[in-house]
């Protein structure tokens, strides 16, 4: 797709790795933009059900790139116009995305990690909130992600303090699904799509809405949009299909109608 990141697809699966490794995958205008770009080229592509982002070499994204991607826009630009859309495009697209995280995930590198919907990380990975070491705040989303799914004293604590956060801590917290031995994480996480992209895409995309919905509404709203999403998925082919495969006994072939 571009010289830093690459686009490959394996059947229903759609895999983009960011391909800075020389600069640890670091963040740049230009990175951001070529992003945006595959995530809207795998949205777009009906063929793909499941997205898989990870980073190429010793890490996911060490952040920030400090040295050139403060160029250009003021960071308030950046944060409105370049990260953004990246997290808007993730949380909103109706396909399932999967981040992969090889070494470290840092910075914005994290905040873009946890936007993500599934999350698995190498053994040896480990997430880091480095702000306060630079005198600046958790950016990118990052602070309405850890309160979220940490509560704000756990939350708090781990961004004030930059504390490393493991692989298996992060899976103890919730912030991670599950690891992966590193050598066997690109592999293990493809798998994983596999299985995922056998399921009723209608039905996950719909899932996936509501449960977003619901992380930031009342009980009333995500109830609301539940009921009238079941209503659209009842009588589908894909929920007839999947009724008559139940009986049957047999693997369900879904088509996304």
């Amino acid at each position: 797709m571009s010289e830093i990141i690459k686009y490959d697809t394996d059947g229903p699966v759609a895999r983009i790795t960011l391909f800075r490794p020389d600069s640890m995958n670091a963040f740049t205008s230009e990175l951001c933009a070529d992003l945006l770009d595959a995530l809207e080229t795998a949205n777009n592509d009906e063929a793909i059900r499941v997205v898989i982002l990870t980073g190429e070499g010793r890490c996911f994204s060490a952040g920030a790139d400090l040295k050139g991607g403060l160029e250009g826009r003021a960071v308030y630009g950046k944060l409105q116009y370049e990260y953004r859309p990246v997290l808007s495009e993730i949380s909103l697209m109706s396909k399932p995305v999967i981040c992969a995280i090889p070494g470290s995930a840092a910075g914005i590198g994290m905040s873009i990690a946890l936007a993500c919907d599934l999350l698995v990380m190498a053994d040896n990975a480990f997430m880091l909130s480095p702000f306060t070491t630079i005198s600046l705040v958790p950016d990118g989303g990052l602070n309405w992600q850890l309160v979220r799914q940490l509560g704000y004293k756990r939350a708090f604590q781990l961004s004030i303090e930059c504390e490393r956060i493991s692989a298996n801590r992060c899976v103890e917290l919730g912030l991670a699904n599950r690891m992966a031995p590193a050598d066997d994480l690109q592999s293990e996480t493809m798998d994983w799509a596999q299985s995922i992209a056998k399921r009723a895409p209608m039905s996950i995309a719909a899932t996936k809405r509501v449960m977003r919905h619901a992380m930031d509404h009342s009980f009333e709203s995500a109830y609301d949009l539940e009921a009238n999403l079941q209503q659209s998925l009842l009588g589908s082919q894909d929920n007839e299909e999947g009724v008559a495969a139940f009986f049957e006994k047999r693997e369900a072939q879904f088509k996304g109608k």
